[in-house]
């Protein structure tokens, strides 16, 4: 019996759904059950009926995935898989916010620790926070923890005023200019797809911003033959599966995130076999972080 082989008779034996992020690599995603982005796997965690819930992803994906299924087991296979982006806000700057505007909402992005998430009014993810946004009534926005992300959603909706952050995305803040001058001189019928983590000066020079199942969306849909990518390259797995006559290209040598990368069919199976690295979590902290994913649920339907 093979590596793939023993984890799906495992994961069947002791009821494990299997929940993968497009940036772990393309083996790891090809044993999930569900492999998607932040928004759709949120769903898919709360939608399942299997008693645990196996996340190849990074540590507050797995915290998210607990927050809203208290009475499931969550596993992650690398314990030491983070975000660093999730941790670049501080609670002492939210409470001065709230105390500088009155009619403020706190916009959190999902990828985030569950403490910022705590003190947050609602998350959102790169495909629903152009429309959670639009819809809250408060005027002012403090929008944590990625600034890049907040940015193109204030272009967006101009209507509110926008607190920024500075937490980024090293992989995406790391795309430059050049680099997509570049890759449109090798590709000139390319089309260029960007992630909103991007700098605006990047998705300034787009022909499509999204997320990353946005990307993997127009990229089947549309009629070129050719796609500059400007994310994660975990995605290129999906896009090529997808679309095996059409060409995809990096833009440099950088669009990698080292912690997904730490996920490999070894951890996985060696999860599933011993049911260790269990995420544990304080009920009265659990129930505070519940809110604003909630109300994340409700809002973008």
């Amino acid at each position: 019996m093979n590596l793939v082989e023993k984890i799906k008779k495992l994961k069947e034996e002791k009821n494990v759904v299997i929940l993968a992020h497009y940036y772990v690599e393309g083996e790891v995603q090809d044993v999930a059950d569900y492999v998607g982005d932040s928004y759709f796997l949120a769903k898919k965690a709360v939608e399942t009926d299997a008693q645990a819930i196996l996340f190849c992803g990074v540590e507050f994906m797995g915290e998210s995935a607990k927050i809203l299924n208290p009475e499931k087991t969550v596993l992650m296979p690398e314990p030491e898989a983070d975000c660093p982006m999730a941790h670049m806000a501080n609670i002492v700057r939210i409470k001065h916010v709230r105390e500088e505007y009155d009619d403020v909402a706190v916009v959190c992005y999902i990828n985030s620790t569950a403490e910022l998430k705590q003190f947050s009014d609602v998350c959102v993810t790169s495909s629903n926070a152009m429309k959670i946004v639009k819809n809250l009534p408060q005027k002012n926005i403090y929008f944590i923890p990625d600034e890049n992300l907040g940015r193109y959603i204030a272009t967006q909706v101009p209507e509110k005023n926008f607190i920024f952050n500075d937490g980024f995305c090293h992989v995406h803040k790391g795309i430059s200019k050049e680099d997509i001058e570049k890759a449109r001189e090798l590709h000139p019928n390319a089309k260029v797809l960007v992630h909103p983590e991007c700098r605006l000066e990047i998705c300034d020079m787009a022909d499509y911003i999204g997320s990353t199942s946005g990307i993997i969306d127009f990229a089947h849909q549309d009629d070129s033959q050719e796609f500059i990518i400007c994310t994660e390259r975990g995605v290129l797995h999906k896009l090529q599966n997808d679309n095996p006559d059409k060409s995809f290209y990096l833009v440099n040598n950088h669009q990698t995130c080292p912690n997904m990368k730490k996920i490999t069919l070894e951890k996985v199976c060696s999860t599933l076999e011993q049911f260790n690295h269990v995420v544990e979590m304080d009920e009265f902290d659990r129930k505070k972080a519940l809110h604003p994913l909630e109300k994340m649920l409700e809002l973008a339907k």
